[in-house]
């Protein structure tokens, strides 16, 4: 036990928004410093008394270990637990803040990049040791992986584990050199002033939890189930030690607080799980349930799963820690490992990611834009599209599956071709019970086998991760209480109670929406469909009239199937079709969407982003090279047109100067012949005379002479 009262503890930690370190900062923002000291049965008394204490937002603000430390990216917002984060531009400054803390954790289990500012940090700190105030611990965080080609502890019994003790023999992957390099610094740095200066090395195990680390690769495409099988690389059968990234961070907490004289630790937990186990885990409970195994290259094919992760997943290590065990006093989150607590480790995961499923139910009389806006709703929100009909074929298409002759396969378990042999007798039998129900009900299949295959589409693995928009069923109350309802439930009991029977919480939808419409706004919307769409579906015009009939008679009961969501508190949200001027339905999936909320799934990737930006980097480039051509296109038209105008007015102009000169050429003739015949006789006698008299004023004579002897004046 700590004497005295706990003291605050000011703990360095590198990255603090990265995967490790932001659980690693969180965990440790909320223990009391010395709390691991105690015994743990203490530590569980105190908590069944104050419950709400350990709660994130009401941490204890005194005696606990205050979190400062760097980010690796400078734009992050500081995490709500860290005291304070440093964007640092020099090594002189980061130094100042370090000796500022008591203990400096740096973690290179993530980023490679770090060894070099860790083993940095530990000289650094190293140098000025005399000047220490107070006591420093350096932990550095390293990986399993300096262990990966180790020679095993008894050759002869490769199944015996290697243990914190033979961490002297241990040799390194050849892409993890630099980490073993650190570890053997750092241990080395700690031995010059152990009172003043002590180092640990803990190599933990691949981290999961709260995100999932290296494993996310396989949490990720199950969720997204867009593949029939999880792949697993290689032939699996290579063991992976791991711990739960807060069992590392209570690891932590013991050195901090033990101080122990083992100064290399090995922080793994207790399972002995191969990769071919860990993925079949992860399918079964978040993706399709099947694991597919291929080739190790094929792994190089995928943009997310880098050089590092791929060699800690092929890693082939069984590791024991025996330290763990018998000195520190860790309260396991997870101590059998992943698949023995795969539950809480899913319910982790999607409360950390924010991937909650979203389940809409559509109701609204035939005609009224149901499958449309659920088909708009479902690529917005990146849900299923539940239609009863295929639902149905589906279900029936599945069953032939499974019944139709199979070659044998060589890699078929004992044990899975059995369940497979009594999956084949069930299909049967469901098989023949649905087409004597599809012959006996002139082709309408039964209530209870649709509610029956609805039920097993809500409660298959991408229903219950995404979520669904379930179009237009149940139709009736009896219909909704059959498909939501708890089972076994005991309903007599229930009713005798007067209490609505419980649902089940997995499949409810949690939002109702219901699109209404008067049967006038129905027809007539009918009546304008065109031809083409109306061919062989219901909206035919007695199919249709009957199926409102239908409609109308099932929801002006007691007991329609809204009244059973009412029941449950789950009100449904009414949308009048006719109040929005809208054939394609876009007002009313707005005013759905604004009730509804925000997407619940993984957002685009930084990859998906760029592609994003680049493919309409490319559209505006195409577009404006199009604008560009079509502009050219159009002056090229314009200038031609010009010229054909051009040469048509020259055209014009000529053909008017012909005209004109030809005008005036016949104009011109009568007063030729005037003038040669009357004019010109007299000009020639007056000229002549002229010459011959000389008078001083010839053009006055000239003129004289003409107005005397012009023929016009006789």
């Amino acid at each position: 036990m700590a004497a005295g009262p706990a003291q605050s503890r000011r703990v360095f930690l590198n990255h603090l928004d990265s995967y490790s370190g932001r659980s690693i900062g969180e965990y440790l923002s909320r223990c009391i410093v010395g709390a691991s000291l105690e015994s743990i049965e203490e530590e569980e008394e105190e908590e069944d008394e104050n419950n709400s204490a350990a709660e994130v937002s009401s941490r204890p603000k005194e005696g606990v270990y205050q979190i400062v430390g760097t980010l690796s990216k400078p734009e992050s917002t500081k995490p709500y637990f860290a005291e304070e984060t440093y964007a640092v531009s020099s090594r002189e400054e980061l130094l100042s803040h370090l000796l500022e803390c008591e203990i400096v954790s740096y973690n290179i289990t993530e980023d490679a990049n770090q060894i070099e500012e860790a083993t940095w940090a530990a000289s650094a700190l190293h140098m000025e040791i005399e000047h220490f105030a107070t006591p420093k611990l350096f932990i550095l965080i390293s990986t399993i992986m300096s262990w990966a080609k180790s020679k095993p502890p008894d050759p002869e019994d490769p199944e015996i584990p290697f243990t914190d003790e033979d961490y002297r023999r241990r040799k390194s992957h050849p892409n993890f050199m630099d980490h073993i390099n650190a570890e053997k610094l750092i241990i080395k740095l700690g031995k010059t002033n152990k009172h003043k200066f002590s180092t640990y090395v803990v190599a933990s195990g691949h981290q999961y939890g709260a995100g999932e680390g290296v494993l996310h690769y396989f949490f990720k495409i199950g969720w997204l189930s867009e593949t029939p099988a999880i792949p697993v690389f290689g032939d699996g059968n290579n063991f992976i030690p791991t711990i739960h990234v807060l069992d590392l961070a209570a690891v932590l907490q013991n050195v901090a607080d033990h101080r122990p004289r083992s100064h290399y630790i090995v922080a793994v937990d207790e399972s002995m799980h191969t990769l071919q186990e860990l993925v079949k885990c992860i399918s079964k409970n978040v993706g399709p349930g099947k694991i597919e195994k291929v080739p190790k290259e094929n792994a190089f094919l995928s943009k997310e799963l880098t050089q590092m992760h791929l060699d800690m997943l092929l890693v082939n290590l069984r590791m024991e820690s025996m330290f763990l065990k018998e000195t520190f006093n860790i309260k396991w989150v997870a101590q059998a490992g992943l698949v023995e607590n795969i539950e809480q480790v899913i319910k982790e995961y999607k409360q950390s990611r924010g991937l909650l499923p979203l389940k809409v139910f559509i109701h609204g009389p035939p005609g009224v834009g149901k499958s449309t806006v659920a088909e708009e709703l479902c690529k917005h929100y990146k849900l299923h599209h539940i239609k009863t009909n295929d639902v149905i074929s589906e279900t029936i298409a599945n069953l032939e599956k499974v019944v139709a002759p199979k070659e044998p396969d060589s890699d078929t378990v004992g044990e899975e071709e059995e369940e497979e042999g009594k999956n084949v007798e069930a299909a049967h039998e469901l098989l023949s019970a649905i087409k004597e129900s599809l012959e006996q009900s002139a082709g309408r299949l039964d209530d209870q086998y649709v509610v029956k295959f609805v039920k097993d589409k809500l409660k298959s693995m991408p229903c219950r991760n995404q979520g669904y928009v379930l179009d237009g069923f149940p139709e009736t109350y009896d219909q909704a209480k059959d498909l939501f309802n708890l089972e076994n439930e005991d309903e007599e009991e229930e009713e005798i109670k007067g209490k609505i029977p419980k649902c089940d919480k997995l499949i409810i939808p949690e939002f109702v929406i219901s699109l209404t419409a008067s049967d006038e706004f129905l027809i007539n919307r009918i009546i304008n469909l065109p031809e083409r769409i109306v061919a062989g579906s219901h909206y035919t015009q007695e199919r249709f009239l009957q199926s409102l009939n239908v409609f109308r008679e099932l929801n002006t009961e007691d007991k329609t199937v809204l009244n059973y969501f009412d029941e449950l508190e789950i009100h449904p949200q009414f949308i009048d079709v006719a109040k929005f001027e809208d054939p394609e339905n876009r007002f009313i999936v707005k005013e759905i969407i604004k009730e509804i909320g925000e997407p619940r799934n993984y957002g685009l990737t930084d990859e998906e982003k760029d592609n994003l930006e680049r493919q309409a980097a490319e559209e505006r480039l195409v577009k404006e090279a199009q604008d560009k051509a079509e502009q050219e296109r159009r002056e090229a038209e314009e200038r031609d047109e010009r010229m054909a105008n051009w040469e048509e007015w020259n055209k014009h102009l000529e053909e008017v100067k012909r005209q004109e000169e030809e005008l005036l050429e016949a104009q011109s003739i009568p007063l030729r012949n005037y003038l040669m015949k009357n004019v010109m006789p007299t000009l020639m006698q007056g000229i002549n005379e002229c010459c011959r008299i000389r008078p001083d004023d010839p053009v006055d004579f000239l003129a004289e002479y003409l107005f005397k002897n012009s023929p016009d004046m006789e």
